[in-house]
């Protein structure tokens, strides 16, 4: 089993940064891809962005390109986005997940392991 756990939400003002870090442990993957998604009330869990584990090939969605970015630190087991100019819009539960193909995907339901959430407020 995977375990992931996400840390780093918080409370901003509108054109300020966060970033947020997901912590995996438990069973490892030579290749693998692991996703950020973000849910408010109301809505559906929504994809923001993912990267595949052995090469790093990210990709994002309309609403955050140019503003996200996506890494990885292979020796801690750790992948991050830096969320920057972030909106109103952007205020969510922020999770991780983790999927065990090597394909990118942005359907929560391609992704079999997740973390418990971190919320993300954006005061306008």
């Amino acid at each position: 089993q995977v375990q992931l756990v996400e840390s780093g939400g918080g409370l901003v003002q509108t054109g300020g940064s966060l970033r947020l870090s997901c912590a995996a442990s438990g069973r490892t993957f030579s290749n693998y891809v692991m996703g950020w998604f973000r849910q408010t009330p109301g809505k559906e869990r929504e994809f923001v962005a993912a990267i595949r584990w052995s090469d790093g090939n990210t990709y994002y969605a309309d609403s955050v390109e140019g503003r996200f970015t996506i890494s990885k630190d292979g020796a801690k087991n750790t992948m991050y986005v830096q969320m920057n100019s972030l909106k109103p819009e952007d205020t969510a539960d922020y999770y991780c997940a983790a999927r065990s193909l090597p394909s990118l995907s942005r359907s929560p339901s391609g992704y079999r392991y997740w973390g418990q959430g971190t919320q993300v407020t954006v005061s306008s």
